[in-house]
């Protein structure tokens, strides 16, 4: 790789930054303003979820936005704070004791450096790959579990049953006006995600133009609640407000830490760093698909710890991309990743300029804000879809979800990490076994229990669609012989590798073991359509030289070849010319 190339890749900004014209930075500039007024009470408000000071929201969406631009490979999607991430982060930071001697910025700091360097050296590793082993259905119940349990942060507790009992034992000191004002907030923030944007097209607005009003509707309830706050003093009436943001950007420093502090949030900070990388990557893909754009999952790996470590730089907590932010970055017409640019300086000028009138914003409107963003996470429907699709992801998805609900959210990814791998070893460690016959006068062979087909008595053909590998190998070694348990006077078994991409050496070793006992038998084992690379593998093996039969380039080959031996076999030995072809 010249130079050059390896330049380019770990910086993909050069590579749009040479065409960057007028009409782009026009849509991007477009693109940051809204996304800009959308972070503000965003930022604020998963800073306060996490159980960290508001300021430290405003400084996650700063420089780890740059950072992302400078080293992601996403055209449009948008770093920052998101609510998972920072609920986890809020159950990492409140198990601190009172005498560890580190602040709740300290550690969310020390969190977001943790997640940075395993994000790097996931990238150095080019260990992208990894994330698919979190399937679809466990990543959406853990994420429909933990919007429960956004719902109930401020109570005490990482579970629900914790979260309940709390909220349950101090209901007799509910603040009357503060469930008020939070109700309300409520209440108007949904009404505008479903019924402001009709309105507004009815009095004239263009349907773009209503989208991008109703995307900043939590701006306009955050002014108008710190607006009601100031004006009344709402503080002097038991309503908690935001309180005093240091007007100053945030100093570049590295965190303080010692082994101690290490060994207790490494857990943490890889969940974190798992689920903030498959929530991206999803994001990622979804979007650059609809524009035909690729993104590179390991230079995603290099994009979101450079963000993470600019994150803990400037005093900020782990960061990711975020699903709604994203899809308003993407449809507000953000071309490249310099709308992130222009986001960051967007937030820059509030952090110096609005946080004195951010003091006055309730707090009660900052968790409005969290609920109604998170109540779209609460979607459980995919237990229901795949109950009906497939009961072992069910199980998967029903561990993962009850998990995160009865025991925590760090338990809950721990378990969907395990049921993943767990349920993918199952699903091939019992690979699906077809016996298969030829349909008559085509020359493709199919399942005989699923087609009518044409089979020979002496001939037992075998499919096996998967890989053979240490988990499955017994398994197909089991099938073989049962199904010559149910077939008599056979002479030849066909192993039919299509499906084959790989056989390792546990499954080599079984394989051997097969040839030896059908060799017992005076049964020949045969391979066809077997895969270039694994013929390479067998190759440099001792297998074929002790196999006890041929390998054949195509199934229709070795059916054809050995059916004439067995006529030829019938006419040596005329004894047998009762036995039926």
């Amino acid at each position: 790789m010249s130079s050059n190339t390896l330049i380019n890749r770990l910086l993909p900004c050069l590579t749009w930054l040479r065409s960057y014209d007028s009409r782009q930075l026009s849509s991007d500039l477009v693109a940051a303003s809204i996304v800009t007024l959308m972070l503000i009470p965003q930022s604020l408000a998963y800073a306060m979820l996490a159980g960290l000071p508001a300021e430290t929201g405003l400084y996650a969406s700063m420089l780890p936005l740059i950072a992302y631009a400078l080293f992601g490979s996403s055209r449009t999607l948008s770093v920052g704070p998101v609510a998972v991430v920072s609920l986890m982060t809020a159950v990492a930071v409140g198990r601190l004791g009172a005498d560890s001697g580190i602040t709740s910025p300290q550690a969310a700091v020390l969190l977001a450096l943790l997640s940075g360097a395993l994000l790097i050296a996931g990238g150095v590793l080019r260990l992208g790959f990894l994330a698919k082993f979190l399937s679809h259905p466990v990543v959406a119940g853990f994420i429909a579990s933990s919007g429960v349990i956004i719902v109930l942060i401020k109570a005490s507790g990482d579970n629900v049953p914790e979260l309940v009992a709390t909220l349950w034992h101090n209901i007799g000191g509910l603040h009357v006006p503060t469930l008020l004002l939070g109700s309300a907030t409520i209440i108007y923030l949904a009404w505008a995600r479903s019924g402001l944007k009709p309105l507004l097209q009815r009095c004239g607005l263009s349907a773009f133009a209503s989208g991008q009003i109703v995307k900043a509707a939590p701006v306009a309830a955050v002014v108008i609640t710190t607006l009601i706050a100031l004006l009344t003093s709402l503080g002097d009436r038991g309503i908690a407000l935001v309180g005093t943001i240091p007007a100053t950007l945030p100093s570049l420093r590295l965190p303080s830490f010692d082994p101690v502090m290490l060994r207790q949030f490494i857990g943490p900070a890889l969940l974190i760093t798992i689920i903030g990388y498959v929530e991206s990557v999803s994001v990622g893909k979804t979007l650059g698909a609809r524009r035909q754009q690729k993104i590179d999952p390991d230079q995603e790996l290099f994009g979101l710890g450079a963000a993470n470590l600019a994150s803990a730089l400037s005093g900020g907590f782990p960061v990711t991309g975020g699903f709604s932010r994203s899809v308003v970055n993407y449809d507000a017409g953000a071309e490249t990743p310099a709308a992130g640019f222009f986001t960051a300086f967007g937030i820059l000028l509030v952090a110096m300029l609005l946080t004195p009138l951010l003091a006055w914003l309730p707090q009660a409107t900052l968790a409005a804000t969290i609920i109604v963003a998170v109540a779209a996470m609460i979607d459980f429907s995919i237990l229901r879809l795949t109950w009906n699709y497939s009961r072992s992801d069910f199980i998967a998805v029903a561990a993962t979800t009850a998990a995160t609900l009865l025991l925590g959210v760090e338990t809950g990814v721990s378990c969907g990490v395990a049921a993943s791998l767990l349920l993918h070893l199952y699903k091939t460690s019992r690979p699906h076994i077809a016996e298969v016959g030829e349909v008559a006068g085509t020359g493709h062979f199919r399942n005989v229990r699923r087609h009518k087909v044409e089979t020979h008595p002496a001939l037992l053909s075998l499919r096996v669609d998967e890989s053979l590998y240490f988990a499955n190998a017994s398994y197909i070694e089991d099938e073989i012989f049962r199904s010559l348990q149910q077939h008599h006077g056979v002479h030849h078994v066909i192993l039919l590798c299509t499906a084959v991409n790989e056989i390792d050496l546990s499954a080599l070793h079984v394989l051997e073991t097969v040839n030896q006992r059908l060799k017992a038998m005076q049964i020949g084992f045969h391979l066809s359509e077997v895969k270039g690379p694994v013929m390479d593998a067998l190759q440099r093996s001792e297998f074929l030289q002790h196999l006890n039969g041929d390998v054949f380039l195509s199934h229709a080959q070795a059916v054809h070849t050995l059916q004439e031996r067995e006529l030829q076999s019938l006419r040596v030995h005329p004894e047998y010319q009762d036995f039926q072809i």
